[in-house]
């Protein structure tokens, strides 16, 4: 009986494709990002339309509500110590407010924008330049450089602003020049220039372009910061005392709070909610923009996808000759349309203890896909649809506990990338002490003494000298046995390499899988090894599953496979490796 579901009931309960969203269409899909766009949308239609909310103008006594409470008659907010209608000055001074703070934007926008982009492509002197005068205003003290603008301009609110959005723009130009200088070599750029585009055009077009997403999401923060600085220069006095704004609103309920305390909270509560609305919204669009378009997996939605489109699991333990055995592994991934795409189907892999397995196919056939399942490390979006992994009588895809526990005790891993599989903040051992620790209840001198006849055991010369470095220190291939020592030194069943000598060069890579060889003999470790090369499984493996489009097309033993390979697609790939050896040989 076949372990994959019918596509009748896979269409049952997917869902039905749909377009990816705009941006705008996700916020207000987002329940912060409505509320948030919805009150600021609010705040905005104050200010255009204040000639037709407001009741009065916003100068406008009446004596005869001089510190009149909320919801007075034609005094929705009360009135402030003048008898002027304090709603209307709110709606009056939105305007204002607003356009300080687009001018503060518009401002940090032009001078800090523009100079990252100059500064991220073209770097030498002109980034010097640029960070020497950005460390030289971000240095400067802004309130006390509006107050002392005061004396020279006035009460000149967009002056100010302008001038404030000077003070900010370091924070953009900080900011794009990181950006810029991590794509300026990007391979389409490089394409751009080669097709003759001009530097102006590749700086307007993919530069900008790829930006665009922290400036729009800075921006939000930005204009609240401006809104925040106007309320604050306004409140002290430096306005303009005939044109209301939220601070001189605030400023004036401030000086009567004695007479009059709950005209304070009306302009409190409107700069507060505006200011928080916009960090919410720049939140929001942090998020959005940075989403890959597919909705993350919750628990709930995890549970239903289960019982839909998973098989029973296997109850029968398979034979205990397997050091590891995986049963129907079945795993998906959700796309942007809703549905779940299987990109692993049924697959079926026994290991032998001492047996060295080997998993070729071309990328995306699926072979890391089931290395990450024994280990438990997929990406958090991955979906197991069904299947198990049997360890010793136990089925650790049917606790996560199991699988937790038998991470870096009963399974080691060796990576692809060994300099970037250590943390350069902390030596050698170490890391490897820790690992250790976390694995066996040992002491930390107990721990010292079996990694260091591990290191010399995996080919290291000095291992004293090399436990106290830093993995900048060292060689790649040596990393490399680092990270094989750190495998092993829990005493292990089985050790899933991924791809171990991809990043090494040829003299290397032979050492290495020696290594690893002599290792399986020595411990009887059982090794599932990822790899697409053929050279490698012919050399070290003792079994080998060809996977194609998430399944096993064939299994043999590797003289067997090399000699007389029946599918179609295995011999192709051993028609193309061994081009690629006479190339090589001829080259």
């Amino acid at each position: 009986m076949s372990l994959r579901p019918t596509t009748e009931s896979l269409r049952a309960v997917r869902p039905q494709p749909r377009r990816r969203r705009s941006l705008v269409a996700r916020l207000f899909r987002n329940p912060q990002g409505a509320i948030t766009v919805l009150f600021l949308l609010f705040v905005v239609a104050l200010g255009i339309f204040a000639p037709l909310i407001a009741p009065v103008k916003p100068n406008v006594a009446d004596l005869n509500a001089v510190n009149a409470p909320p919801f007075s008659p034609g005094h929705l907010l009360g009135a402030d110590q003048s008898g002027r209608d304090i709603f209307s000055r709110l709606v009056w001074g939105t305007q204002p407010t607003l356009i300080g703070a687009l001018i503060v934007l518009a401002v940090s926008v032009l001078f800090g924008v523009t100079g990252g982009l100059l500064a991220g492509f073209f770097r030498g002197k002109l980034e010097a330049v640029g960070n020497f005068v950005s460390d030289i205003i971000m240095s400067l003290p802004g309130i006390v450089l509006l107050i002392a603008l005061y004396t020279l301009t006035g009460p000149n609110i967009p002056a100010a602003m302008a001038v404030f959005g000077i003070l900010v723009a370091p924070t953009y130009f900080r900011l794009v020049r990181a950006v810029v200088v991590g794509v300026r070599n990007e391979l389409y750029v490089d394409a751009a220039r080669v097709v003759g585009l001009s530097t102006s055009r590749i700086i307007g077009k993919h530069i900008l372009w790829a930006v665009r997403g922290p400036v729009i999401i800075q921006s939000a923060f930005i204009i609240a910061a401006g809104i925040g600085i106007q309320a604050g220069v306004d409140f002290l006095g430096l306005g303009n005392p005939s044109q209301p704004s939220w601070g001189s609103v605030l400023q004036d309920a401030f000086n009567n709070i004695y007479n009059n305390s709950v005209a304070v909270w009306w302009p409190a509560l409107l700069i507060s909610l505006t200011i928080l609305c916009l960090v919410l919204l720049g939140s929001v669009l942090r998020d959005e923009l940075q989403s890959t378009g597919v909705k993350p997996l919750t628990a709930r939605r995890r549970r239903r996808l289960n019982d839909e489109l998973s098989v029973p699991r296997t109850q029968a333990a398979p034979n205990e000759e397997y050091a590891i055995a995986v049963r129907g592994l079945r795993i998906g991934y959700p796309e942007h349309n809703g549905e779940i795409k299987e990109v692993v189907h049924g697959v079926d892999l026994d290991v032998r203890p001492g047996e060295i397995h080997g998993l070729v196919g071309e990328s995306g056939s699926g072979k890391s896909q089931i290395a990450f399942s024994t280990l438990g490390i997929l990406p958090r979006e991955a979906v197991i649809l069904g299947g198990s992994i049997w360890i010793a009588g136990d089925d650790l895809l049917a606790d996560p506990k199991r699988l937790k526990s038998a991470r870096g005790r009963r399974i080691g891993y060796v990576p692809q990338e060994p300099m970037s599989n250590l943390d350069p903040s902390f030596t050698v051992g170490a890391q490897l002490t820790y690992g250790l620790r976390a694995a066996k209840q040992i002491s930390k001198n107990e721990a010292r003494k079996q990694l260091l006849a591990l290191l010399a055991r995996v080919g290291i010369r000095n291992p004293e000298q090399v436990f106290k470095m830093y993995p900048h220190e060292i060689s790649g291939g040596m990393a490399q046995r680092v990270l094989i020592c750190g495998a092993i030194a829990s005493d292990p069943d089985i050790i899933v390499a991924d791809e171990p000598t991809t990043a090494l060069d040829v003299t290397v890579q032979a050492e290495v899988l020696e290594l690893l060889r002599e290792l399986s003999v020595e411990r009887g470790l059982a090794m599932i090894l990822v790899t697409h090369n053929l050279g490698v499984v012919a050399d070290i493996c003792d079994v080998v599953s060809v996977m194609r489009d998430g399944l096993i097309v064939e299994e043999a033993d590797v003289e067997t496979l090399f000699a007389a390979p029946r599918e179609k697609y295995t011999k192709e790939l051993l028609d193309s490796s061994r081009s690629v050896e006479i190339v090589e040989e001829a080259s």
